[in-house]
């Protein structure tokens, strides 16, 4: 599988062990929607994402969500292995937002690399600790950050990510996304609405000042 070689350590992994991922690679097309990974102690193994976008989130007891990272092209999502790593217990749920198209290190395959491939365990590591600085910039923000320019800021990225100044979402989805009740982001956009900032529809929110909400966030 092509795809395999995009793993960044791939040309320091032994012939062998390149073989070995060839042959193991499991190739899994899942539809917008479908749970990938539910915090359970099992796990589907290291995720390597071919295209469509899944999407890392927590999910609090009064089953708030907030999302952690999203997953794009030619990323890896770690977390899906997390039974592997007996010092990582994080209850995440992997979600694809979008149709994706993955490929996946089955966890009896990662566990041997990691053990095996010094380059390969490093490499894990330092997946690892790029993802912790992710979710430590995020609690920071809803620690300290305002909510208004949270939000601004959530918009735009948004708007970015879909080429569109036209959301298709929900209040329910932006408030899951960023960890809050949907009356709060209810309130919040209708704000943003009577300051011109956005324009809001049934299922849409359309951005109508980029400027204001830079000026915001």
């Amino acid at each position: 599988m092509e795809f395999v070689k995009h793993l960044p350590v791939w040309d320091k992994l032994t012939p062998s062990q390149q073989e070995l991922l060839q042959k193991t690679c499991i190739a899994k097309n899942v539809e917008k929607g479908t749970v990938l990974h539910d915090g359970s102690p099992n796990c589907m193994g290291l995720l390597l994402i071919k295209s469509g976008q899944p999407r890392a989130c927590i999910l609090s007891e009064e089953g708030r969500e907030v999302t952690l990272y999203r997953l794009f092209e030619y990323d890896i999502c770690l977390l899906a292995a997390s039974c592997v790593m007996k010092s990582v217990q994080f209850d995440v749920t992997i979600t694809a937002e979008k149709d994706s198209e993955l490929f996946i290190i089955p966890p009896h395959i990662f566990k041997r690399l990691t053990e095996e491939s010094a380059p390969f365990s490093n490499y894990v590591n330092d997946l690892m600790a790029q993802r912790f600085s992710e979710v430590m910039w995020l609690m920071e923000q809803i620690m300290w950050k305002s909510f208004d320019k949270r939000l601004a800021s959530f918009l735009l990225e948004e708007t970015a990510l879909e080429g569109s100044l036209q959301l298709h979402t929900t209040h329910e989805a932006i408030a899951n996304h960023m960890g809050t009740a949907r009356e709060v982001v209810t309130r919040m956009l209708r704000y943003f609405q009577t300051e011109g900032y956005v324009r809001l529809s049934r299922g849409v929110v359309e951005v109508t000042d980029e400027k204001a909400l830079r000026k915001l966030q």
